[in-house]
């Protein structure tokens, strides 16, 4: 009777009721509800040859911001965003709210900043997940300047290895030879697995064409992180990807932050569950296998973001969310995407691929 009245018992039987164990077996997808400070960190998939955490952090602007960042000041000077104390507390932070997959990139501008967190931290590497991603200019400049980036991340992140290295955008005429250098890199062992990052259909398709999958699809992209929220839900293109077997994450997940959040119906949902529009987002992802890297100043808001396993969304509610992309934002995105493939290069401004 003692033992039915403390709060571990209780979250154990809340755990249960949301569907997280099945004739006394814990669902791996939903083991991160499991009570316990460590406890999302076993929500997991199979990505490639790793298995990687569902439930991420992102470390984008962390410390730093680029200088042809959205955000950043006319002119291309960065706004000051605390530099490497500031990365080194948020980082510090996130390891001991239970992240252990940061997802990082050479155009971040910080990390050598996350690396020196992660050795203050003394994390150890075996249980980390680090992402990183090679950045346009370096596209742009070959194969060779590709295979030192990865090195230099190496190096600055001081991991000894990359878990998943990523084309961040596929560059005309040049990321397919980019691509095929990461497939050298997984050969030598300095990468685990590879993939690509706001990929198209048509652009994976251009790898396909050009033998970058390897005997057997040995090296086909394990991944494709891409933005994904109900006001940018690319039916077509998740659908794709999933239906090849290329995982899906998740960027902007939370969308633009709280002016978005006030969207009628992500409101009617958090008043349907009880749950923060973060949690409600993140959620939406997760059950559909999509992985999430939300970033947090803010411990609490670290710990927020990470509890998304202890309730579900009805079938009727992930419907809504998936339904609220206006026409207006997919226009919106190709914009987006036909300025990004080739920002930071020499023919920056382009308006579309030349020949």
């Amino acid at each position: 009777k003692g033992h039915k009245a403390t709060d571990h018992y209780n979250a154990w039987a809340n755990f249960k009721k949301a569907g997280g164990v099945v004739k006394q077996t814990v669902l791996k997808a939903e083991a991160a509800s499991i009570p316990g400070s460590w406890a999302f960190q076993a929500a997991s998939a199979q990505v490639g040859c790793v298995e990687m955490p569902l439930l991420g952090f992102g470390t984008y602007k962390v410390g730093a911001v680029p200088a042809s960042a959205s955000s950043a000041a006319p002119g291309g000077e960065a706004p000051p965003a605390g530099g490497p104390d500031v990365c080194k507390q948020v980082i510090s932070d996130a390891l001991k709210t239970g992240y252990g997959m940061l997802d990082c990139a050479q155009f971040y501008q910080n990390e050598a900043w996350v690396g020196d967190a992660l050795k203050n931290a003394g994390a150890p590497r075996d249980g980390l997940f680090i992402i990183s991603k090679v950045w346009n200019d370096i596209i742009y400049q070959g194969p060779d300047a590709v295979k030192a980036q990865v090195d230099k991340a190496i190096a600055d992140l001081a991991c000894g290895y990359i878990d998943m290295m990523l084309v961040h955008w596929p560059v005309p005429g040049k990321h397919v030879a980019a691509y095929n250098a990461l497939r050298e890199c997984k050969a030598a062992g300095k990468v685990k697995e590879i993939g690509v990052s706001n990929y198209c259909i048509e652009d994976y398709e251009e790898l396909r064409a050009a033998g970058c999958f390897g005997e057997g699809d040995k090296d086909k992209p394990a991944m494709n992180q891409i933005e994904v929220n109900p006001l940018l839900f690319r039916k077509k293109t998740l659908g794709f990807f999933m239906k090849e077997g290329v995982h899906i994450q998740a960027y902007r997940g939370l969308l633009q932050g709280p002016k978005a959040w006030a969207n009628e119906a992500v409101q009617e949902i958090c008043r349907e569950t009880g749950r923060t529009p973060p949690q409600v987002l993140g959620r939406f992802l997760v059950q559909q296998g999509i992985s999430h890297v939300p970033k947090a100043s803010a411990a609490s808001r670290m710990v927020e973001n990470a509890d998304l396993f202890s309730f579900r969304l009805s079938e009727a509610q992930m419907e809504k969310l998936a339904s609220l992309t206006p026409a207006e934002a997919l226009e919106t995105f190709k914009n987006l995407y036909i300025k990004c493939i080739w920002r930071d290069t020499p023919e920056a401004g382009s308006a579309w691929p030349s020949a």
